[in-house]
C-alpha cells in the first residue's frame, strides 16, 4: 500500500487539504485523494473538492483525479449524475486499489461515470498514466 506523502513525487506538491473525511493532494494537473476508513463519499464531499480543485488548479485546465484507496469507504455512484448535471468534466479518473473491497464500489461507479475508469494496483503507475494523459490533453488544446 502506497501513501502519497511517502513517494518521491510528493516533493512536487502544490497544496494539501485535510478534511474530516480525508486528505486531498493537489499537484499540477492532478488531484489525489485518500479517503478515511468508513466514510461515504457523496455529492456534498465532491462539491467541496471540485471547488477547491478549481481554486488551486484552475477551471479551464485538464485535471486527472486518482482515488488512492488505502482505506475501505463507500462511494455513492449515482452522484456522478449530479456531477454531470452541474456541467463538471473529469476526463481522467483512476482508482488505486490494494484489495477487493477497494474495487467493490468501482463496478457501480463505472455504470455512471461517462469516461473510462482506469484501475491500478500501484500509485506510482497511476500517477505516471495520469500525468501523461494531462500532458497529451494540454498539447491537444494548444494545437
Amino acid at each position: 500500500m502506497q501513501r502519497v506523502k511517502d513517494l518521491e513525487f510528493f516533493k512536487t506538491i502544490r497544496e494539501i487539504r485535510e478534511y474530516e473525511f480525508g486528505i486531498f493532494y493537489f499537484f499540477d494537473g492532478l488531484v489525489i485523494s485518500e479517503i478515511k476508513e468508513g466514510e461515504v463519499f457523496d455529492w456534498s464531499i465532491a462539491e467541496k473538492i471540485i471547488s477547491v480543485a478549481y481554486e488551486v488548479l484552475g477551471k479551464d485546465k485538464p485535471i486527472a483525479y486518482i482515488s488512492n484507496r488505502i482505506h475501505n469507504y463507500s462511494v455513492v455512484p449515482t452522484d456522478w449524475l449530479k456531477f454531470y448535471k452541474h456541467r463538471h468534466q473529469l476526463e481522467f479518473y483512476s482508482v488505486v486499489a490494494y484489495n477487493k473491497s477497494g474495487l467493490a464500489s468501482l463496478v457501480l461507479e463505472k455504470m455512471f461515470f461517462r469516461n473510462k475508469i482506469r484501475q491500478f494496483s500501484n500509485l506510482e503507475d497511476a500517477i505516471k498514466w495520469s500525468l501523461t494523459k494531462v500532458k497529451e490533453k494540454k498539447i491537444d488544446l494548444s494545437a
